[in-house]
């Protein structure tokens, strides 16, 4: 594996992921989850409202009632008595006939409210998903799974301004298949892209959850391991090693060469990239005689 200067002049500065701007499924304007919050607040604004409007309606046909109707009580004529319950009776059955208006109004504006407010948090939900989808687009390898190369080279810069602001170590290991293309051209790039994942997913769990699983392109895996010890690098690629792909009826033994190298202070991503890169070479070099990436054995068939 070569690292190109166009990447290593990358590597030196921090890298900014763009800013994607995602349009509404359903043609609307973006819903903001403060205007969500607002609507409610206003919502529970109107329950209270009716609520205590409610109650004071009620106290106050009590209140009017009474003071229509005790006075009468006092006078000893039956026939002011009469006249004076008859008109409380009226107006009390009034201000219900209003107030129950009210309450038919508020309601269907409660119920358009929390219909807009379902609206929204469906319209919400349906951008958080396509920003999940972009985001996957932009930050993570098809194939694999594994963070892409940007994404790589930029979480490599901020491990390298980490390193520098608090003193901890840094690792980077970087891992190559040997001769993937040779079961490319034998098997096909099914068979190429089934190794690919079979490895990726191999390296992904034997890293540690603070550690990052990179594809660089092709057959080229990068891993960054913060505070991790040399022992540690080693246990990483023994749980790597031992990898059997099986597809048309083989098993494909995989072998890797690999390089790591801890970060110097002071030094640039390229110049650690590169020093990585030196001994991932010198390792697949003194491989190279012993180990073959595939070694074909027949599938063991079961015993009718």
């Amino acid at each position: 594996m070569q690292v190109s200067p166009v990447i290593l002049l990358r590597a030196q500065q921090p890298l900014q992921m763009p800013e994607t701007k995602i349009a509404d499924p359903l043609k609307t304007a973006p819903v903001r989850p403060e205007e969500i919050q607002s609507h409610l607040r206003s919502l529970n604004h109107r329950q209270w409202w009716l609520w205590s409007s409610t109650v004071a309606v009620i106290l106050l046909l009590t209140l009017a009632v009474a003071s229509f109707a005790f006075p009468a009580m006092l006078n000893e004529e039956q026939g002011t008595y009469s006249f004076f319950l008859n008109q409380s009776v009226r107006a009390l059955v009034g201000m219900v006939l209003l107030f129950s208006v009210y309450l038919i109004h508020q309601q269907v504006q409660i119920h358009r409210m929390r219909n807009q407010l379902a609206e929204q948090i469906q319209s919400l939900a349906k951008v958080e998903s396509l920003a999940s989808e972009v985001y996957k687009l932009a930050a993570l390898d098809q194939l694999t799974g594994l963070y892409n190369r940007r994404s790589g080279e930029q979480r490599l810069a901020q491990e390298i301004s980490r390193a520098q602001r608090h003193r901890r170590p840094l690792t980077i290991l970087l891992l190559d298949l040997n001769d993937l293309k040779v079961v490319n051209d034998k098997y096909g790039h099914a068979a190429g892209d089934l190794v690919i994942k079979g490895f990726a997913e191999r390296l992904q769990r034997a890293i540690r959850g603070s550690d990052l699983a990179v594809r660089l392109g092709g057959d080229e895996f990068m891993a960054l391991l913060p505070e991790c010890r040399a022992d540690e690098v080693r246990h990483v690629l023994g749980r790597v090693e031992g990898l059997e792909v099986e597809y048309g009826g083989e098993k494909f033994r995989c072998h890797f060469s690999s390089g790591f190298t801890d970060y110097k202070p002071g030094e640039s991503a390229a110049e650690l990239l590169k020093r990585a890169d030196d001994a991932l070479y010198a390792n697949k070099r003194s491989s190279k005689a012993t180990a073959d990436l595939v070694v074909p054995t027949p599938v063991p068939q079961s015993v009718s």
